[in-house]
């Protein structure tokens, strides 16, 4: 039972891109449709360079989407992701409480947790990352050879 859970091990992995990816569509989508309303917005929000950051989230987001769903420098485009997450809980959510129909810090806490664990774990072998990776080791291992 063991074996055959072992190889399963790669499907939470990409179930948590897809659901990231999922997760961040809208509200990329949203800073893309009004970019300029999402800078304001930060602005009242009292953060620093509330123009930066809204093109910083909006990069981060939308990128995030593609490369997520491709499983394409997953480690690389989740620390933008997070720091985006981390963001979000302190200035927008951390004041509601936990429960997320609160609009409170519970959906983002669990976008911190899988983040963090596609940082560790990468995407997976169900990734472009990992063709990469494989491919990478194979010429090195060719040109070791020949």
């Amino acid at each position: 039972m063991i074996k055959k859970l072992d190889k399963l091990q790669d499907l939470p992995l990409l179930a948590m891109r897809i659901i990231l990816a999922i997760g961040f569509y809208k509200p990329a989508m949203m800073k893309l449709k009004d970019i300029n309303a999402i800078a304001q917005w930060f602005g009242s929000m009292n953060y620093i360079f509330p123009k930066i950051n809204a093109y910083l989230a909006t990069a981060a987001e939308t990128l995030g989407v593609g490369l997520l769903i491709l499983g394409l420098g997953v480690r690389f485009i989740s620390v933008p992701l997070l720091v985006t997450m981390l963001v979000a809980i302190t200035t927008v959510h951390w004041g509601n409480g936990f429960e997320a129909a609160n609009n409170g810090s519970e959906i983002p806490i669990y976008y911190i947790i899988m983040l963090s664990t596609l940082i560790i774990y990468g995407g997976g072998t169900l990734s472009i990352d990992h063709l990469i990776t494989k491919m990478s080791n194979r010429k090195i291992m060719d040109h070791k050879i020949g």
